[in-house]
């Protein structure tokens, strides 16, 4: 019998890039703007893998979600430069448009609601409108997830900066959940498949007895 010693298995090779939007710094930690990284950080405590890596000015770490080898990230160059950290991930890993998802507040869908949604105009959205720069497209997922609208009279950069209300924030850990329910519905579905099972789905409908989301950095 043969043995052969010194052989290294081949790592896998990220195919997909899960990217989470919002600003760094623990003051902006718990805003409406940052829901994107608060995803991240469900999708990463869910599925075992560390975000603690700091690649292409971002927050990152690799790792498997069923069957799929993934980068989980966090730009950390502020929201209006979120394509910079984006663009330098994807050349880094030869990640291409289609293998994007990126998750984003927007003020356009109530809270507790999600949209998956392919391309489309950016609706102000600041990181939405970097990303779209710096990839010179339009072809990639988007987790729009609802923030709600300003109260009359108030500022939206001033609303999106603020905090959650004390009465929204169980309806905001139920809708970080669905999220991670719907990248893993993108991950193993086709994106018409996912789109029909979560675009009208609502937070009301997801098991309360699960775990909190915390605004972690």
């Amino acid at each position: 019998m043969r043995f052969i010693f010194g052989r290294k298995k081949t790592p896998a090779v990220p195919g997909r890039l899960i990217a989470g939007l919002g600003n760094p710094g623990n003051e902006y930690a718990a805003t409406r703007h940052n829901i994107g990284f608060r995803c991240i950080n469900h999708l990463a405590k869910k599925h075992g893998i560390s975000v603690k890596q700091s690649q292409c000015q971002a927050q990152m770490g690799t790792g498997p979600i069923d069957s799929n080898h993934i980068i989980l990230a966090k730009p950390k160059t502020y929201m209006n430069l979120s394509g910079k950290s984006v663009k330098s991930l994807m050349q880094r890993y030869k990640i291409t448009p289609q293998d994007l998802i990126v998750i984003h507040d927007d003020m356009d869908i109530p809270l507790g609601r999600i949209r998956l949604y392919s391309g489309g105009g950016a609706g102000g959205h600041r990181g939405i409108e970097s990303i779209y720069d710096h990839l010179g497209t339009r072809d990639l997922v988007r987790v729009r997830v609802g923030i709600g609208r300003p109260p009359e009279h108030m500022d939206p950069v001033a609303f999106v900066l603020s905090e959650f209300l004390p009465g929204e924030v169980e309806v905001v850990e139920r809708v970080i959940r669905l999220v991670g329910e719907a990248v893993e519905a993108l991950l193993n579905e086709d994106l018409t498949a996912a789109m029909n099972r979560f675009n009208q789905r609502r937070e009301a409908e997801i098991p309360c007895d699960q775990g909190r989301a915390a605004p972690e950095q």
